[in-house]
């Protein structure tokens, strides 16, 4: 097993000139923003250099990781352990205000991602960006493992009509970047002109999944307990735009899913008579403790992912909802607004980052006939991401 050094651990490891000088800096952090040892970054970072911490950050789930669900909002905190203030940045404010950077030199970014588009830390990343352009304040990733690797990606890209907080640029679902690496592209392909720099990780090659670094692993957000949640979030994160349980209010969140109206059996044959790659689905039903179908019984699937390299989430959530669709279209259905600060558009275009993967569905083609349609987009991707790749093999 490698032992990957993250990037905060090189800067607190060999501080650059600007930390050396007790630069005044903010910290944009959760509770998997911790070193190998599993202490908080903010606590060590506050015990080698006292007087630099002024302000603490925080994305969705709140400095605390306590908020469960979408637009569960947090609140500022004036107090917290390290005696400096919290500002949350998934609440009144969905990015930094003049106010809130004033009196700081350097704003450092330490959140662990997950590889996927909607997941809301990119488009927090991408307000820090645009507000310290604004600004004139210094950027600092330090960049974390991508828990899906960076060799596969997936899913059509984003069309630009189509942006929103869980979509904030053209990419597909699954991008295969690391933050920092993300960081670099929207730099250039928006033109911010912005003091950015990437502290990158030591070790880390793009063929990684998360249990291979030798890094504790810390949920990054309440339904997220496990890598293996990671790897099928991807796709199954598409349920939220839909009546299906994605598994809130379960131990397996995304990896179990179902609804009322689902006869478990019935679909776990119809889904392995495809053959798809790397995945076997058991029957079961269960019961949220919350969210969706909240104490009802629910028939449904656990997703068993057997072979990492070749699962691809994106594309088995779709034959997921096809095949739902096809067997009982009149009870499954859309998810209406609003989503993530979004009143008028479908929660499932946001998610997908295009309609034509929920008009598809709709005029019953299979996502065979979807993927098709998206993978030449893919290949510009690979194109356009590969100047901004810090990592190899």
């Amino acid at each position: 097993m490698a032992h990957v050094m993250t990037g905060m651990e090189r800067l607190l490891g060999k501080p650059p000139g600007w930390l050396r000088k007790r630069a005044k800096v903010g910290l944009l952090v959760h509770p998997a923003s911790v070193d190998r040892g599993l202490r908080p970054v903010v606590e060590v970072f506050s015990r080698d250099f006292p007087g630099s911490l002024r302000k603490l950050f925080s994305p969705q789930h709140g400095l605390w990781g306590e908020k469960q669900d979408n637009m569960i909002l947090s609140d500022h905190e004036k107090e917290t352990p390290w005696g400096v203030p919290a500002f949350s940045l998934y609440g009144d404010y969905l990015a930094p205000t003049e106010e809130m950077l004033q009196g700081l030199e350097v704003l450092i970014v330490d959140l662990q991602d997950v590889g996927c588009r909607v997941y809301t830390y990119a488009a927090t990343m991408l307000g820090c960006l645009q507000a310290c352009a604004a600004n004139n304040l210094k950027l600092v990733v330090t960049d974390r493992p991508n828990p899906l690797g960076g060799v596969h990606v997936e899913g059509n890209l984003l069309d630009p009509a189509m942006k929103s907080f869980v979509g904030p640029h053209p990419i597909p679902m699954r991008h295969g970047l690391t933050l920092g690496e993300l960081a670099r592209l929207l730099v250039a392909e928006l033109g911010l002109e912005v003091e950015l720099e990437v502290i990158l990780m030591e070790c880390w090659r793009r063929d990684m999944f998360f249990e291979e670094t030798g890094l504790p692993w810390v949920l990054p957000s309440p339904n997220l307990p496990t890598p293996d949640s990671c790897v099928v979030y991807p796709g199954q994160v598409l349920l939220e735009g839909t009546n299906l349980s994605e598994g809130r209010g379960t131990t397996r969140p995304f990896e179990i899913f179902g609804a009322p109206f689902i006869e478990p059996f019935f679909l776990r044959d119809r889904l392995e008579e495809l053959g798809l790659p790397g995945v076997r689905f058991r029957a079961l039903y269960f019961e949220p403790t919350h969210n969706k179908w909240k104490g009802e019984r629910c028939g449904g699937l656990q997703i068993h992912v057997l072979d990492r390299k070749t699962f691809r989430p994106y594309l088995t959530s779709l034959w997921i909802i096809h095949l739902v669709r096809s067997h009982w279209g009149e009870l499954m259905s859309w998810k209406e607004p609003p989503y993530e600060f979004e009143a008028r558009r479908l929660p499932m275009d946001l998610l997908t980052g295009d309609p034509k993967v929920r008009e598809g569905l709709e005029k019953g083609l299979t996502p065979a006939q979807l993927q098709a349609w998206w993978e030449p987009g893919l290949q510009d991707w690979f194109n356009r991401r590969e100047k901004y790749l810090a990592y190899g093999n």
